[in-house]
């Protein structure tokens, strides 16, 4: 089903997505019937597999090229021109390869939202499989946290948890954890559009509603 934002309601919030590569996150969110307008995809890779997946749903797709850019304050610059002209209520980084200066995070504060691959604060960067694989972990995971000037810190609004498997390797660890980042980005995004959630003082993630199983993840499972 192609988006058509003539015909969505103009009460609804409107969302601008950040892309570099190939789109699973993109393609789950768009999929997702989420309550906004999704204005834009923007990628600062005109090659990004992903800006033809935002195409064959209707969405009006940008290219702010990083690399034409001789430092990274110029390219946020244009980025956050961009990002203004369509006055969205959020910008999501959906896989979205580009550390954002202190400044451009500053612009957005708390309208600004990243899905990392790890249960944060444990294996912000990259290579987040293959180290947890390395130390040997047996619970890995994703998180949908807010985006501060501490890169993979920011305020933390849900997770999903997995279980390492013994036979695991980075790529079939990272497709389990991808699943799961494909079911809680949407929903983060669904909190957010419906003002479910909000920031405490002390900046953590405040719910309006919150129901939370009571049972625990164990791994490998005690018998």
């Amino acid at each position: 089903m192609k988006h058509k934002p003539e015909s969505v309601n103009v009460s609804m919030k409107s969302i601008v997505i950040l892309i570099s590569g190939l789109g699973s996150n993109l393609r789950a969110l768009l999929e997702s019937d989420l309550p906004c307008r999704i204005a834009a995809v923007i990628s600062n890779r005109a090659a990004a597999p992903g800006l033809e997946i935002a195409k064959q749903h209707g969405i009006t797709t940008r290219v702010v090229a990083h690399h034409s850019h001789p430092d990274r304050e110029s390219f946020d610059t244009e980025l956050a021109n961009c990002i203004d002209s369509y006055r969205p209520d959020l910008i999501v980084l959906a896989g979205f390869m580009r550390i954002l200066t202190p400044q451009f995070v500053a612009r957005y504060q708390n309208k600004l939202i990243n899905i990392h691959p790890s249960l944060l604060p444990a294996y912000s960067g990259l290579n987040t499989h293959t180290r947890a694989l390395r130390d040997g972990v047996k619970i890995h995971g994703c998180t949908v946290h807010f985006v501060t000037g501490d890169v993979d810190h920011g305020p933390i609004i849900i997770q999903a948890a997995v279980p390492v498997l013994m036979d695991d390797t980075p790529a079939t660890l990272a497709a389990r954890v991808l699943y799961q980042e494909h079911r809680i980005f949407p929903q983060a995004i669904r909190w957010f559009c419906n003002g479910d959630i909000s920031l405490s003082a002390d900046g953590k993630v405040l719910m309006k509603r919150l129901e939370q199983p009571g049972c625990a993840l164990i791994s490998p499972e005690m018998e």
